[in-house]
């Protein structure tokens, strides 16, 4: 349940104070339909894979961070990370809010420290990681040619 604010109300009435106070309305909406999986760039990702002859499963809870696509016959996971949220350093998409600026910096650290966990737990458990950056998707035949070599080493 939340108040006309959006802000969510506990069971005893109050509302439950958030890390994004200063944040309006219509920030607040555009920050909550950010997805967290089927996103264009993996769609992209994926539809190339296929376009290639390859299968896949999405989503793998058992693996470490449940990586957003997996190929079990080729021990490979591509993981399709969006500059903003991961941190991609030296691209425009990363650039971070004037607005809150320590706290998106925490934010995207955090998501950072968590990514390399994931990524040093799922090596740990021999499988091949490639990192796909949402700016990398937008030329089909170089993505195509990074996927190409990627699922051809061994």
């Amino acid at each position: 349940m939340a108040n006309s604010d959006g802000h969510p109300i506990a069971k005893s009435g109050l509302v439950a104070p958030t890390k994004y106070e200063g944040v309006t309305p219509a920030t607040r909406r555009r920050m909550l339909a950010v997805k967290r999986r089927d996103t264009d760039p993996e769609i992209r990702v994926r539809c190339a894979l296929h376009a290639m002859g390859y299968r896949f499963r999405l989503q793998r809870k058992d693996l470490p961070g449940t990586p957003d696509i997996v190929l079990p016959r080729h021990r490979k996971i591509v993981l399709v990370h969006g500059c903003f949220w991961h941190g991609h350093k030296h691209c425009k998409r990363a650039k971070l809010p004037v607005n809150n600026a320590s706290t998106w910096k925490a934010k995207i650290e955090g998501n950072q420290r968590r990514d390399l966990r994931n990524l040093i737990a799922l090596r740990e458990l021999g499988w091949d990681v490639l990192i796909i950056w949402e700016c990398e998707v937008g030329n089909p035949a170089s993505l195509e040619a990074r996927l190409r070599s990627f699922l051809r080493s061994s």
